[in-house]
């Protein structure tokens, strides 16, 4: 590891350190390493470069006029971003789906609105993770996979 050297204003460090224990970092170090990473991968997603594992999460009204078969047939005309979808029943009319997707930045971002933009859904929210995705074939009759790890 290479080691740096930060000098702070009392009152930022001060904040930093209250920051530090709230959120129960050990050390500053891991808190400014988090942080970093953080603030890189977020400007990698907003400038649409690379790929992701994401979460999709949004509710809906399932009593709406075919919205479960539009969101369906967007999961499966996308298939190779859909990893897996959960379904839970709020209450008598609204269902909370939570989709797991991974794919070009770029490709998820316009999946995610494509479902949060159909009438009836509401609270949509995308949240994204950097990741390195390559294929694998370990030999010896395993199957041929992906691997995703994060970026940084």
């Amino acid at each position: 590891m290479e080691r740096y050297t930060i000098s702070l204003e009392p009152e930022l460090a001060r904040q930093f350190d209250a920051y530090i224990r709230e959120k129960g970092y050990t050390n500053r170090s891991e808190a400014v390493r988090d942080l970093i990473r953080d603030r890189l991968e977020r400007e990698r997603i907003d400038r649409d470069e690379g790929h992701c594992v994401a979460t999709l999460g949004y509710v809906y009204d399932h009593h709406k006029s075919e919205l479960a078969s539009r969101v369906t047939a967007a999961q499966h005309a996308h298939h190779e971003l859909t990893l897996s979808s959960m379904h839970v029943h709020l209450d008598h009319d609204n269902c909370l789906e939570v989709t797991i997707l991974r794919g070009a930045v770029a490709e998820v971002r316009r999946f995610a609105e494509e479902i949060v933009a159909q009438r009836g859904v509401r609270h949509g929210h995308l949240h994204m993770i950097p990741v390195v995705i390559h294929s694998d074939d370990h030999g010896g009759g395993h199957e041929h996979h992906v691997h995703s790890h994060p970026t940084t």
